[in-house]
Formats: structure tokens, C-alpha cells, sequence
């Protein structure tokens, strides 16, 4: 009996509790939509990567955590109208890269084996149709590569300087000695060669023109003044800003600036009418120095203050103001920034941090879409990186999507 009781009761309250009703109960989650990974294949489409002060970053290549050391920008394929970038690796390896769309194709040429140091683009050896890659490697053995209409390239070693790891290469008719075009080379133990497409069977002829102090870590020739041999500016190891010009009697010496710390990287202001030649230098404790050529000599200016280790330095269009001038400096503070001179001053503002430390900046001209030019930079990490300005930056008359 008192069962029977038990269940009845359980069953009137039951029957009396309220249902709950359709409303009442909790509403299904919404299954979120796929999201789409981040592209992070520049081969496939662009590779966006973060980028600050207005300005976008994106992957070029991604070389698998080998460090490229050199990058600079050049019209490899003349039939092609945009121009490559090309990166050096710490393997021996030269890289060619085809922008198209946003998309970047490599074309990988060379196997050297030790690191790819200097590197040049000029047209020096007149038994080939237009300009030629140069680039040399810390065994010493310096390479040609050629470009061809089907998209392809070749490499082979034209000089070896046993010895001697080639860390700078600069080219042109600068040896008034020698005909036409030559490379000139330095290299560390400190010494300069000249270069010249004058060898038996295609071959080319080694001159060594003078041992140097220290290594030369980078060069860049300047523009000629009528009549004479271009200038090459270089820096060292030995804490020097000099000019060297090779004259029928040999070679010529400038000092124009020297310091007690090393000298890593320098860039040439780009020409304008009536301006006066301006050379940027870094320095291995940070400093950054403009360089302005006077009628009775050279002014100097230190402009910026910053982290240990600067390995990037170039001077362009990077601001929407055309008489706006700018400087562009990478290193192993892993950050990008960018220097413009003000009415107060010099200013410093970073535009990229990377993952790694920097070796080397360059700029080139690879989207129109506007006004300024574009930076690509690499280091340690593997990685070139493309910074640009968003499309229709300093081109206000144009619709664009900003």
C-alpha cells in the first residue's frame, strides 16, 4: 500500500509541473562559417603580412629558415614589364622573382655551396645579348647568370679568386685601362680586382689592382661627371666612407668620412637637377649619417640614433611629397623604420617588424598603383618581405580603393 501511495504521488506532481515550451528552450549555437586560413604561399596568391604607419606587407619568399643576405631589385627579363627581385642565400643559391598579380614565382640558379655575397646587374659582357647578373661567393668564385626570352636562366663561374671570400661587386665602364665594361670586386682578405670579358673562348681575365685594409661591405657607383671616370663610394669594415676612381695612372683615393666603428651599408640619394650628391651610411652602433658633396668638400650629419647593428640603408620616394626626403634602414633590430626630414628635424617611424634579424634592404618600382616606390627586405629568417604603400597613396586624383 504505502508503494502505491509513493508512485501516485509521483505521479501527481508530475502531471502538475508546466512543460516547457518550444520558446523556452535554449536556442541551437549558429555554426560559425569556414574561415579561411591565412595565405602564407606567395606562389599562390599574395601573403599578407601585418605592416604599421600606412603602410602593407607582404611574404615574397619563404626559403625555408636559409638566410638570404643580399636583395635588390632589377629588370632581369627585358621582355617581361615588371622587374624581378633577387635574393643571395647563405647556400650558394640565386634566387629570381617574377611578380604577377601579387603572386611571386622563384627561379632558383646557382649551387656554390658557401654563401652568395656581391651582387650586380649591368650589361659587361658584350658576347651576350643585354645585361647580365653578376654575384660572387665566400669560396671566392664568381658567377655570371643570363637571362632568355623563355623565362630561363643559366649560371657559370667566370673567375675564381682562391683565397678570397667576395663579399662586394659593383660594375660598368669604370676602368679607363680596360675596354668597355668590367666588374670591379672586393674582397676579404682587403683587396680589389678588376674583371674583364677579355679572356680566350668567352672567357674573362683577373687583374688584381690593389690590396685594401679591412673589407669593403658595400659600394655603389655614382653618377659620372662629364668627361670622367664614375666614382665608386664604398664602405668598410675599417669604419671609412671612400671614393675610388681608376684613372689611366691607377687608382685614386678619397677619404670622405671615417669613425672609429665600422661602416655597414651605403646608398646614393637619388639625382635630381641642381641638387648636390648625397651619400647615407650605416654604423655597426646605430647611428645613420648623411654625407652631402660641398664645392670645398664634404658635409656631414648625423640624422638618426638607434639600435646596434643597422644592414640596411636606402634613400627614395617613399612619401606622397615628392620634396619630402626619405630613408628607409633595416638591421638586426628585426625593425624596418623610415626617416623623413622634417622642418624640426629628422623623424624615425617603424613600418614592419619582422621575425628575424635583417641583412639587407633595397627598393624597386613593382606597383603602379602609387606614387612611391616599394622596400623588400631579408635576413636571417629566410624570408623577403615586400613593403608598399596602399594603392592611390600620393595619387588623389584617382579612384581607388583606399
Amino acid at each position: 500500500m504505502r508503494t502505491l501511495l509513493i508512485v501516485c504521488l509521483l505521479a501527481l506532481v508530475a502531471a502538475s509541473t508546466p512543460c516547457a515550451t518550444a520558446e523556452e528552450k535554449p536556442a541551437p549555437k549558429p555554426i560559425a562559417p569556414p574561415v579561411e586560413p591565412p595565405n602564407d604561399n606567395p606562389r599562390k596568391a599574395e601573403a599578407p603580412l601585418p605592416a604599421k604607419a600606412g603602410w602593407h606587407a607582404a611574404l615574397v619568399m619563404d626559403n625555408k629558415g636559409v638566410g638570404v643576405w643580399t636583395v635588390k631589385s632589377f629588370q632581369v627579363f627585358d621582355h617581361l614589364a615588371c622587374p624581378e627581385v633577387v635574393g643571395l642565400d647563405d647556400n650558394g643559391r640565386c634566387h629570381v622573382l617574377m611578380s604577377y598579380s601579387g603572386t611571386w614565382a622563384p627561379i632558383s640558379v646557382l649551387h656554390d655551396g658557401s654563401w652568395l655575397g656581391g651582387l650586380t646587374h649591368a650589361d659587361v659582357d658584350p658576347r651576350v645579348r643585354g645585361a647580365e647578373l653578376y654575384t660572387g661567393s665566400q669560396r671566392g668564385n664568381i658567377y655570371q647568370v643570363r637571362a632568355y626570352e623563355q623565362t630561363l636562366l643559366d649560371g657559370r663561374r667566370i673567375a675564381t679568386l682562391p683565397g678570397r671570400e667576395i663579399h662586394t661587386v659593383v660594375a660598368g665602364d669604370l676602368d679607363p685601362r680596360s675596354p668597355g665594361s668590367e666588374l670591379i670586386v672586393f674582397t676579404r682578405p682587403g683587396a680589389v680586382y678588376r674583371v674583364s670579358p677579355t679572356g680566350e673562348h668567352g672567357g674573362f681575365e683577373v687583374t688584381k689592382l690593389q690590396d685594401l685594409r679591412g673589407r669593403v661591405r658595400d659600394a655603389v657607383v655614382l653618377p659620372a661627371r662629364k668627361g670622367e671616370t664614375p666614382r665608386i663610394a664604398l664602405v668598410s669594415r675599417t669604419g671609412a666612407l671612400r671614393l675610388l676612381k681608376i684613372t689611366a695612372q691607377g687608382l685614386q683615393w678619397t677619404t670622405v668620412h671615417g669613425t672609429n666603428m665600422g661602416k655597414g651599408r651605403v646608398a646614393l640619394k637619388p639625382a635630381r637637377p641642381g641638387q648636390p650628391l648625397v651619400l647615407y651610411t650605416t654604423h655597426d652602433d646605430g647611428r645613420i649619417m648623411r654625407h652631402q658633396e660641398l664645392e670645398n668638400g664634404w658635409g656631414h650629419e648625423t640624422i638618426y640614433l638607434g639600435p646596434l647593428g643597422p644592414r640596411g640603408v636606402v634613400a627614395g620616394r617613399f612619401d606622397a611629397d615628392y620634396a619630402v626626403e626619405t630613408v628607409a634602414i633595416f638591421g638586426y633590430s628585426k625593425r624596418v623604420e623610415l626617416l623623413t626630414k622634417t622642418d624640426k628635424g629628422w623623424k624615425a617611424e617603424t613600418i614592419f617588424e619582422g621575425l628575424a634579424k635583417g641583412h639587407w634592404l633595397c627598393a624597386g618600382e613593382v606597383d603602379g598603383r602609387n606614387a612611391t616606390q616599394e622596400l623588400f627586405a631579408s635576413g636571417f629568417g629566410g624570408h623577403i618581405v615586400q613593403l608598399m604603400r596602399p594603392p592611390g597613396y600620393g595619387r588623389m586624383e584617382t579612384a581607388a580603393k583606399r
